[in-house]
């Protein structure tokens, strides 16, 4: 599990909660808040 803040690496993570997916496309990249509902936990 990765959280909000974390720099986990490229890739897509869903949101915990609504499934919600971001991707972030550098290893520098953090993740934010899930744009959809807000909450802080993603899943690879």
């Amino acid at each position: 599990m990765s959280t909000t803040g974390e720099k986990p690496g490229k890739g897509v993570y869903t949101c915990n909660h609504c499934g919600e997916t971001v991707y972030l496309d550098d290893d520098s990249d953090t993740l934010p808040p899930c744009p959809r509902c807000h909450r802080t936990e993603y899943s690879p």
